[in-house]
């Protein structure tokens, strides 16, 4: 038999010829590849068979797993009937905005086709997860956990857990997404939601109002352990109050930053919020206990079927649980009480991040405000005879040429730079007015919510300070109560209804970023907005130039080549990522050991 032996001048000659014939470049920091195939399945989380969305034939989709500054290589596949675009909430695409996910930065991808998304984790940990974009899709599935674990070197300032949960909550209709879109389209809103899943599953009989026979979450845990568990409220409208009975939430991470750490029996997570606690399995398990998420800030009695139950099971559990179900501890009546629990999420300023060096260290308290934005959001309204929602009296209409590629192929008229930096009072009106914001501006953003019902609003590709939040109107002599030291900085923030939170944000990161309310429906009629961020001495090291794989649309689309798929799968680009690691590794271990 001949050895199989390889000296290292034939490892590095085949490595450079790979190289050479695959086109790719020589990176330090590890690749992780994912095929992602976006489908329909028949599901019954409530008892009814219902066409949701998977990825790779699950509902939710597989986790995303990644450690700070690797490089992703997501290829997504669209076996859907309808375009699609994925996101991927709370992750900063530093310098590439190509990737992000959204109508504004990119073109959706067609039915039948197939796109790989490129980014790099760059300086980040924590919880994330990823959802369609487009067409109210989310709301029939199509989400998935994100994790970026922390690089060795760098410590998590807790011990480590003995294992990890995921639960990915989320309100829910029998309806699947196109029935919700026409509901909307017809001027009609949507009504209370038929229940809430836990991990695309419907709620343990916890009393004789839940059906028999529906599918529930069990998660199966060790007496004595203490797990880190995720939380992520992918859903579509409806605030939800997390609880375990009888355990303690300790929060210690929420949209990818370290929370000083606070105990709390339940706990509000807001439509598209995420966090991590840490649970310590220190019950004597005369029996199960139950796993709840219920509909929050609506009147609780009514809403009583939008409730989620799953069940945590000790391995040494003596019976099933019953009884009634744990409540929250406080009341949203007196919405002023329900306030105080965000108010108590704080930076943890003693904790690294992705980086060896304090959170806090960031003096954010000191930098001059170089503008202030209020973004103000009313009740749906008609305009041109259609059901909208808006910002500063503007409904968002997407360009059909993505903003930044309109720039670059100087594409005349397919958006505005002149959204208001505050609302005036005029009448409504549909537009493609975005912000023309300041490269290395440190702005403040005040997001003013005088809709009726609670609101959770999102910046792409930033984090910010969340400075302040109270009840009434802002004003500028607000500034006075705000937390200059330790705010907490993360991407997702809740406004109450008749109530504001300001924002600070750091303008360092080149592109075209969406900001948006989280809530579906608010989102679908309009309710958001661009920040056009551009380095006037662009040298190619703010900005990354258009992925060769790039999607064109619009006034662009005759740039556009038909994709052709054989019968036999292609390596797709992220394959050769990981081939091209691999072999890195490959070539390592050879100079080592030769």
């Amino acid at each position: 038999m001949a050895s199989l032996f390889f000296s290292p001048s034939s490892v590095l000659a085949s490595f450079l010829t790979f190289a050479l014939l695959s086109g790719v470049s020589f990176a330090a920091d590890p690749f992780v590849s994912y095929d992602y195939k976006v489908s329909y399945i028949t599901a019954s989380p409530l008892g009814v068979p219902q066409q949701v969305i998977a990825v790779n034939e699950k509902f939710p989709g597989p986790l995303l797993n990644a450690t700070t500054n690797f490089n992703v290589v997501v290829n997504v596949f669209n076996l859907l009937d309808e375009p699609l675009l994925m996101t991927w909430s709370g992750i900063q695409m530093r310098r590439n905005s190509w990737q992000d996910g959204v109508l504004g930065t990119n073109c959706p991808l067609p039915p039948r086709w197939n796109f790989t998304y490129q980014f790099q984790v760059k300086d980040q940990i924590g919880s994330f997860y990823y959802a369609p974009s487009l067409n109210f899709q989310r709301a029939s599935g199509g989400f998935g956990p994100i994790v970026i674990n922390n690089r060795d070197v760098i410590p998590i300032p807790f011990p480590q857990p003995d294992g990890e949960l995921f639960f990915m909550i989320g309100d829910w209709y029998t309806q699947d997404h196109k029935e919700l879109r026409r509901a909307l389209d017809s001027g009609k809103e949507l009504g209370m939601p038929d229940g809430v899943l836990i991990n695309g599953k419907g709620p343990f009989k916890y009393n004789s109002s839940v059906p028999d026979g529906i599918d529930y979450l069990t998660a199966h845990v060790e007496p004595g352990k203490t797990y880190r568990i995720r939380v992520h409220n992918v859903g579509i409208s409806t605030s939800l109050n997390f609880r375990i009975q009888n355990h303690n939430l300790l929060l210690v991470e929420t949209d990818g930053h370290y929370t000083a750490q606070t105990n709390f029996t339940d706990f509000d997570i807001h439509v598209g919020q995420s966090y991590s606690f840490l649970v310590t399995m220190d019950q004597n398990a005369t029996s199960d206990y139950y796993i709840v998420a219920s509909a929050r800030f609506v009147n609780e009695t009514v809403w009583q079927r939008v409730t989620g139950v799953g069940i945590l099971h000790y391995s040494n559990s003596k019976g099933p649980a019953s009884g009634p179900l744990p409540v929250p501890k406080t009341d949203v009546s007196t919405p002023w009480s329900a306030m105080s629990q965000p108010k108590y999420i704080r930076q943890n300023t003693s904790a690294s991040g992705a980086r060896p060096n304090p959170q806090g260290s960031f003096h954010y308290g000191q930098i001059n405000i170089t503008n202030t934005y209020i973004l103000q959001s009313l009740p749906p309204t008609t305009i041109n005879g259609s059901l909208r929602a808006t910002l500063n009296g503007i409904s968002f209409v997407n360009p059909s040429t993505p903003v930044r590629l309109a720039d670059l192929h100087k594409v005349k008229g397919a958006y505005k730079l002149d959204f208001p930096d505050k609302p005036f009072g005029r009448p409504p009106r549909l537009d493609r007015s975005i912000i023309n914001a300041t490269y290395k501006g440190f702005i403040q953003v005040v997001f003013q919510n005088n809709d009726t019902k609670m609101q959770s609003f999102h910046v792409d590709g930033y984090t910010f300070f969340v400075v302040a939040m109270d009840f009434g109107i802002w004003t500028e002599d607000k500034k006075g109560s705000y937390n200059n030291y330790d705010a907490i900085s993360r991407s997702t923030i809740e406004v109450y209804p008749g109530g504001w939170t300001a924002v600070l944000i750091s303008l360092d990161n080149v592109g075209v970023w969406n900001i948006r309310v989280e809530n579906l429906d608010r989102w679908y009629l309009g309710q958001e907005t661009y920040m056009r961020i551009i380095n006037p001495e662009e040298n190619g090291k703010t900005e990354m130039d258009p992925p060769d794989n790039v999607l064109y649309c619009g006034a662009l689309k005759n740039l556009q080549k038909e994709q052709h798929h054989s019968a036999a799968t292609s390596v797709s680009n992220g394959h050769w990522k990981l081939m091209f690691s691999m072999l890195m590794a490959l070539l390592a271990s050879v100079f080592i050991f030769c």
